[in-house]
């Protein structure tokens, strides 16, 4: 582990300039599940294309430094229909990569040609096996798993490269193996990884037993290196750092300043660092907003971003984190969101989502890379 009595130099402050836009052109969501954290998902409140205008100006500018994405999440972006996402991707320069984060049930041969004229990256929450979707429904309260499977389907019919994103609300052994195999089978070419988290109007409690999130996590290397298909985001990411703990470089493996990742909700508003924050109100803290495109550029917001309360109070808890904990070179202190969520605060330090997906995640990589010892031939 690193030398605690060097101070990690990376996340100091947060950048002017972000490498992605999250953006909401809808708050409607056709499902309805059980641990979503967004609060108006019933809601059809739809962006204007003039605040995807006012951002597409802003974004002009970032581009000149290399790829960028805008993201389309928060909500179901294709409930917003073709028409209306068309007319608010119009505004991008060609050379901004478009995102997609979808629940697939309302993919088909229609919105397959859509990605493809528009040249957009697919990724696609779906939980594993049919039994490991019972919290993905309908507002109906039925299942939603066969829709998904018909989406995911077409994508794969018109040759649609695309990811997936999980969420485990049991991690623990038996369970990564499980879900490796599907996703291997399933076709996604990069898989994230998230542990439900108490995150918005999702207040269950994410409590897991230490040692079967470890294991979890190592089962799932270990899966991983017997067939490595597709790519796993959280190990490939652990195994980065490892590695630069091996060879002396574990202090350059995390960004200068913290990416401010705005969140750019239906009306404008923008929300920095956390795009769960987006929607809610605090009496401490307000909206969380720190702007809005319609009023102000989205550069002239991230410039005086650490002029927001409760952004102020973040950065000195990454500070108390930086100075605390020696996980902090791996995962650059708690996101936001979970230390509020979690904590009522933004200078706390420690998080579930700290224990269960970074602390417990190193751990687990670890604790596979003793038990795999490479043999002397």
């Amino acid at each position: 582990m690193h030398n605690m009595t060097t101070a990690w130099s990376g996340m100091r402050g947060i950048s002017a300039v972000p490498t992605y836009v999250v953006m909401q052109p809808t708050t409607l969501c056709n499902l309805d599940c059980s641990y979503c954290y967004l609060p108006f998902r019933a809601a059809d409140k739809r962006m204007p294309v003039e605040v995807a205008a006012a951002v597409a100006g802003s974004v002009a500018g970032f581009t000149r430094n290399g790829r960028f994405s805008v993201v389309w999440h928060g909500g179901e972006p294709l409930a917003a229909g073709r028409d209306h996402l068309a007319a608010l991707l119009a505004p991008f320069d060609p050379a901004v990569e478009h995102h997609v984060q979808t629940n697939a049930t309302l993919i088909d041969d229609d919105w397959c040609r859509f990605f493809t004229e528009h040249e957009m990256r697919v990724s696609v929450s779906v939980d594993g096996p049919e039994p490991r979707n019972g919290e993905r429904v309908t507002r109906g309260g039925k299942p939603a798993y066969d829709r998904i499977m018909r989406g995911v389907d077409a994508l794969h019919r018109h040759g649609i490269p695309f990811s997936a994103l999980c969420v485990v609300g049991d991690p623990q052994p038996g369970v990564a193996a499980e879900l490796y195999e599907y996703f291997s089978a399933l076709g996604c070419e990069v898989l994230g990884i998230n542990i439900e988290e108490q995150e918005g109007v999702n207040t269950r409690a994410n409590r897991h037993d230490p040692a079967d999130v470890t294991a979890f996590w190592a089962e799932l290397v270990g899966a991983w290196r017997r067939d490595p298909r597709i790519h796993l985001r959280e190990v490939e990411w652990s195994l980065r750092y490892a590695a630069a703990v091996l060879d002396g470089t574990a202090d350059d493996v995390l960004p200068r300043r913290l990416d401010p990742i705005p969140t750019v909700a239906h009306d404008g508003s923008v929300v920095l660092l956390s795009p769960e924050l987006a929607g809610f109100h605090d009496l401490r803290y307000g909206d969380f907003s720190s702007g809005n495109v319609l009023t102000t550029p989205l550069g002239e917001i991230l410039a005086g971003a650490a002029t927001t309360p409760w952004i102020a109070e973040f950065l000195r808890g990454v500070e108390n984190c930086r100075a605390a904990c020696p996980y902090f070179g791996f995962c650059g202190g708690a996101h936001a969101a979970n230390r509020y969520f979690e904590r009522g605060r933004f200078d706390v330090t420690e998080t579930d989502h700290c224990r269960n997906s970074k602390i417990r995640l190193l751990e687990g990589v670890l604790d596979h890379a003793r038990d795999h010892q490479p043999t002397a031939v």
